[in-house]
């Protein structure tokens, strides 16, 4: 009989009020129930099969505790998982279930998917890039709690997270100048990115702050995976005054630069020093030596977006719409063995 049994059935076959049944299924605290009245009310629903609505419990408390995660092409994206698993994990903790939804950058599939979660009656939308980058928030998201993952926006009331680019170009250098490298190319990305502009800010404050002039023929753009890298890397090994050290926007354009390395006898690190960027696990630690990169923070991202969900829910819905928090977050240097000290 299942679905069809409702709160006015268990409390007529315990005998009591449907109030009393209400808050012995609910939990509710400061009632008094006396364990005999409660051992009756829950043997009652057990032998009808009633099962309390979370969902209807969930609308009269304005809450179904359940986050969406709204993301362009995320969950497609190997390095990006940590994001999901950052959220998931905190929203688990935090007694909140995470729906996730990909939208391929598609408009009108995005429009449908926001649909669906405003239907589950979702308690806010967590809307994240696979890479970081400005977005416009969809209007059909304007009346829903969103905190903005791997992205920012103009809007100044939605909270964002996203990486510090320029600080994790400059970590990256900082380790090739302390080592005693000053000729340091940078291999980079051709897309107009906040990351393109931001390694790069990075690699030209580090310099600064060791004195050495920045060479703008020791940076090349290429389209960022293992050719472009090879390519880039390639063009700035075959100079007469070649680098000794490379900085590469990414691991992949990395794995691309220790392929020019071996075509031109260079040997890692004792020839060429490497860096990377992404920590791509499958990368950086299945290239030989294993690849020193930098980490982008996607799993604390992750648990910030939903930390940061939990407190606006909590908040009267009036206080909301105030200035919210931009978090910049680090992106912290993982050593393995591609940075040696410079031969001079």
């Amino acid at each position: 009989m299942g679905s069809k049994v409702s709160i006015r059935d268990v409390a007529a076959a315990a005998g009591v009020s449907v109030t009393t049944v209400s808050h012995v299924l609910n939990n509710k605290s400061g009632t008094r129930v006396s364990p005999e009245t409660r051992e009756r009310v829950e043997s009652a629903a057990r032998q009808l099969g009633y099962a309390a609505n979370g969902l209807a419990r969930g609308l009269r408390l304005q809450r179904s505790h359940t986050l969406g995660l709204l993301s362009d092409v995320i969950a497609t994206t190997p390095h990006a998982g940590r994001i999901i698993l950052g959220a998931q994990e905190t929203a688990s903790a935090r007694g909140f279930v995470l729906m996730l939804l990909t939208t391929g950058g598609d408009p009108e599939v995005e429009r449908r998917e926001i649909q669906a979660l405003a239907q589950h009656r979702v308690d806010g939308v967590l809307y994240a890039t696979m890479y970081h980058r400005q977005v416009e928030l969809p209007d059909e998201l304007r009346p829903m709690p969103v905190v903005l993952l791997d992205a920012s926006s103009g809007d100044p009331t939605v909270p964002s997270v996203v990486p510090d680019e320029t600080g994790g170009g400059r970590v990256a250098v900082q380790e090739l100048l302390d080592a005693g490298h000053r000729r340091i190319g940078f291999v980079t990305n051709t897309d107009d990115i906040p990351a393109t502009r931001g390694r790069l800010r990075g690699y030209q404050e580090a310099l600064r702050g060791a004195g050495v002039p920045f060479r703008p023929e020791l940076v090349l753009a290429e389209v960022s995976d293992t050719h472009g890298g090879h390519r880039a890397a390639r063009a700035l090994l075959d100079r007469p005054d070649r680098p000794t050290a490379l900085f590469c926007f990414n691991d992949r354009m990395a794995m691309g630069a220790y392929r020019a390395a071996t075509e031109l006898g260079l040997r890692i690190p004792d020839d060429l020093s490497v860096i990377g960027f992404d920590n791509q696990e499958l990368i950086a630690e299945g290239l030989f030596p294993g690849l020193t990169t930098v980490a982008l923070p996607h799993y604390e991202m992750g648990a910030w977006a939903v930390e940061t969900m939990v407190e606006m829910l909590d908040q009267p819905k009036g206080a909301r719409r105030r200035t919210a928090r931009r978090v910049v977050m680090p992106c912290p240097l993982v050593r393995r063995r591609s940075v040696a000290t410079a031969a001079h």
